[in-house]
């Protein structure tokens, strides 16, 4: 099954209201993510897979970048959902910034 990934699109899939303000903030993170439509359409499939790990792709309301996030205390859960997002990030050539002192990364961007 293939999955156009449009604006639109990837709202819907991130469980996001389809309006001015989240399309608005969507758009701001495509321009500045390098190659953003490069990976995009594997966001879907590591977003149904961080849900095993109490983990989203997420909007960063602070930062205009999509975000990684793991909600869990469980340190195995934590550990898988790391090494779930270093294999993705590997795959697909994106590069990926910790936050520090959370479970949470951004997408910067697709590596040069």
């Amino acid at each position: 099954m293939s999955i156009k990934a449009d604006v639109e699109n990837i709202l819907i899939q991130l469980s996001y209201p389809v309006n001015e303000a989240t399309t608005e903030q969507l758009e701001a993170i495509i321009a500045n993510t390098a190659g953003f439509f490069e990976f995009a359409k594997h966001i879907f499939s590591l977003q149904d897979e961080l849900k095993r790990f109490n983990a989203t792709v997420a909007m960063s309301n602070s930062h205009p970048y999509l975000k990684l996030k793991s909600d869990s205390k469980d340190p195995v859960e934590i550990e898988d959902f790391k090494s779930v997002i270093d294999t993705w990030a590997e795959k697909y050539k994106v590069e990926l910034e910790k936050v520090e002192n959370k479970n949470t990364y951004y997408v910067i961007g697709k590596k040069s």
